[in-house]
């Protein structure tokens, strides 16, 4: 076993920005969610963003990305596979993730086009809202899988982002058909209430046959089962994976299994920004699993990571965060 986790999804260049609530109103941008726009729409918000408020911080996204990276930066072997242009937001991206730790085969292709780009509009109540511009991510297919190195992974690891695309929906489930063909378990996020709302069909067939770990939002959850309570949501939900791992915001979290339901309790903090915040808890939690943690551990690091990474701008643990983590966990 090489690595830990394979992760596989979109690379998206973040671009973050404190906003008003009026600016998502004055531009018809719905609040919450992720919305996919086009090139033309993408640098007129940039032109916007940029005017008004000016960035607050560039960094290497993408759902799985910052998954895979909190893995890394606690102490876990990572690849992620995903997709960039030959142009300086490529370039830019794939020193992000060196610098993390995670391996990728992104300096050995070189492709024509745009890497993909993430407006982050971050409100006052520290909601994230997102409008992302795919570009050369869109065509993410199986040619960028890199199968040879999943097959050395103990899990991999897919975001819901990735059913927007036919042909990267398709390289999801192959990746899957060789995982399970070799032992690897698999476990799945469906990302974004979007996600649910208007591609079910799309995160219905990557789930496929049922998954070892799945995580959701309770939003999420309601919304993909069409339940209006979070306990019959956990009910059809738990019969699609062995281990639910169902966030609650600043109410925690529950893992629930075939055996139990472990409640994980909030880490007190104020929020500023809640970008990333599911990602470095499902990037936690897997570090844990990996590492031979129980499931209350696991969701204990997990809890205190995404804490962290709610209470400033970024998605990345600093240094010294990775240090006291580990200190206290590992």
């Amino acid at each position: 076993m090489s690595y830990h986790v394979f992760g596989i999804g979109n690379a998206l260049v973040d671009m973050e920005y404190e906003v008003e609530e009026t600016f998502l109103t004055e531009n018809s941008i719905e609040k919450g969610l992720m919305t996919l726009i086009d090139e033309s729409q993408q640098q007129e918000l940039s032109a916007g963003l940029e005017s008004t408020y000016g960035v607050t911080k560039r960094t290497g996204g993408g759902s799985a990305a910052n998954t895979i990276v909190a893995i890394s930066q606690l102490g876990g072997k990572a690849f992620y596979a995903c997709k960039v242009a030959d142009d300086e937001g490529g370039d830019f991206y794939m020193k992000d993730l060196q610098k993390a730790g995670v391996t990728t085969r992104l300096d050995r292709a070189s492709y024509q086009g745009i890497t993909g780009k993430c407006m982050v509009m971050v409100t006052p109540d520290a909601e994230r809202t997102m409008n992302s511009f795919l570009g050369i991510t869109s065509d993410f297919s199986v040619d960028e899988l890199h199968l040879d190195e999943l097959k050395k992974a103990e899990y991999i690891y897919a975001e819901g982002y990735l059913v927007t695309s036919d042909v990267s929906r398709n390289a999801v489930v192959q990746a899957r058909k060789v995982a399970a063909e070799n032992g690897i378990k698999t476990a799945i996020t469906f990302s974004d209430p979007s996600m649910v709302t208007y591609f079910k069909d799309g995160i219905t067939e990557i789930i496929g046959d049922g998954v070892d770990i799945l995580f959701s939002n309770e939003e999420e959850a309601t919304t993909y089962t069409g339940k209006d309570n979070i306990d019959d949501a956990i009910v059809e939900l738990k019969k699609l994976t062995g281990t639910l791992v169902l966030t609650l915001g600043d109410k925690g979290a529950k893992v629930i299994t075939d055996n139990e339901q472990i409640s994980i309790a909030p880490v007190k903090t104020t929020a500023v920004d809640t970008n990333g915040a599911g990602d470095m808890f499902a990037g936690s939690f897997l570090y844990g699993v990996t590492h031979g943690f129980d499931l209350q551990k696991a969701g204990d690091l997990a809890s205190e990571a995404a804490s962290i990474i709610v209470s400033r701008f970024g998605t990345r643990l600093e240094a010294d965060e990775q240090a006291h983590l580990r200190a206290k966990y590992c």
